[in-house]
C-alpha cells in the first residue's frame, strides 16, 4: 500500500521533468548566447576532454551546431568550434557588431530616419524585433536599429520577437 503512493509520486514527477526537459531541447543548428562570466569550450562533450578557449564575455553570441546529453557543440563569432556545458549558455539572442567601419545605429529600422549612435565592430548587444532585415540592438541600455547583415548573431532574412 505504502508503495503506490511513492511509486505514483515517482512516475508523476518523471512525466512532469520529462516534459521540462523537452521544452527546453532544440533542433540544431540554433543561436544562442554565453551566461556565465566564465566558459570553458573543450575538444569533446565532457569535462574529461581537454579546454581549448576560456570566454570571459557574457553575453557573447554563439552558434548551437550539434546537441548532446547537457552539452552543445557551438561555433564562435571567429569560426571556432568546440563543446560547452549546456548551463553555460542561455537562450538570450545578442548580436555582435561584423568587423570593419563603425556601424551606425538608427532611431528607427530605416536609413533615413535619425542616426542614434555608431557601434565599433565587436560590439555585443540583446536582440529583439528583428524583421528579417533590422534588429533593435541594444549595447547597455542604449537602443537603436541596426541592418541585420551587419550582426553576427542572426540569420539573413531571420525574424525575432
Amino acid at each position: 500500500m505504502r508503495k503506490t503512493p511513492f511509486v505514483a509520486a515517482l512516475f508523476l514527477s518523471t512525466l512532469a521533468f520529462g516534459a521540462a526537459g523537452a521544452q527546453t531541447e532544440r533542433k540544431a543548428p540554433y543561436w544562442a548566447s554565453i551566461s556565465a562570466v566564465k566558459a570553458l569550450m573543450r575538444t569533446g562533450p565532457g569535462r574529461n576532454y581537454p579546454a581549448t578557449w576560456l570566454y570571459v564575455r557574457a553575453d557573447l553570441p554563439i552558434r548551437v551546431i550539434e546537441t548532446y546529453p547537457n552539452w552543445r557543440k557551438v561555433e564562435d563569432p571567429e569560426g571556432e568550434k568546440g563543446w560547452m556545458l549546456q548551463r553555460l549558455l542561455s537562450d538570450t539572442r545578442t548580436g555582435l557588431v561584423k568587423a570593419g567601419a563603425a556601424r551606425p545605429l538608427y532611431e528607427k529600422p530605416d536609413e533615413h530616419s535619425t542616426l542614434r549612435f555608431r557601434a565599433e565592430a565587436g560590439v555585443v548587444g540583446r536582440l529583439s524585433k528583428c524583421d528579417g532585415s533590422w534588429c533593435l540592438f541594444d549595447a547597455h541600455g542604449r537602443q537603436a536599429y541596426i541592418r541585420e547583415d551587419q550582426l553576427w548573431g542572426v540569420d539573413p532574412g531571420e525574424h525575432v520577437d
